[in-house]
């Protein structure tokens, strides 16, 4: 299924990637292009409404979880691949655009890997509708070791999952 983005022909998560990128296990994964960004799509609850008459800013930063959980493991479950399990995130920043108004259209979180390392990465969001960009977004998250409780590298399985996702022209 694609879709047009400021221009930009873009194939969600359902579809599949249109070629499986490769990706150098060296010190540093080598970045290539991916063919679609990961959508999710969501509706507004009456709870994440502020006094304001608009969502919250905190509600944003559960949008973003919830993207998260679908792309790394809700949708490769569906799609009876193994999830991808410990990783935490390091640092999130958000800048908010325009008031999210309480809506019955779906509002979806788009979310694309910028860069990606041996052990940690970093993903890109844009909370939108099809007229508008609500807050754009980052994530550092880094592998993790619950067990030893201590960061680790990507396996090779967690290397390409998240190379499918790398953003084109990074």
């Amino acid at each position: 299924m694609g879709a047009e983005l400021g221009g930009n022909s873009i194939r969600v998560a359902s579809g599949g990637p249109m070629e499986t990128p490769v990706i150098d296990p060296g010190e540093d994964m080598q970045q290539t292009e991916a063919e679609y960004r990961h959508v999710y799509e969501f509706s507004i609850r009456f709870g994440d409404i502020d006094s304001q008459g608009h969502v919250n800013n905190v509600k944003f930063l559960g949008y973003l979880e919830d993207a998260r959980l679908e792309m790394f493991h809700g949708d490769p479950v569906r799609k009876g691949e193994q999830p991808v399990r410990g990783m935490v995130i390091s640092r999130h920043e958000i800048d908010y655009l325009l008031p999210l108004l309480p809506t019955v259209y779906p509002i979806r979180v788009e979310t694309w890997v910028t860069q990606a390392r041996a052990a940690s990465f970093t993903l890109a969001y844009e909370v939108r509708d099809d007229e508008n960009v609500y807050a754009t977004a980052t994530s550092t998250l880094v592998a993790f070791d619950v067990a030893a409780n201590r960061l680790r590298r990507f396996t090779p399985e967690e290397r390409e999952f998240i190379g499918r996702y790398i953003a084109p022209g990074t």
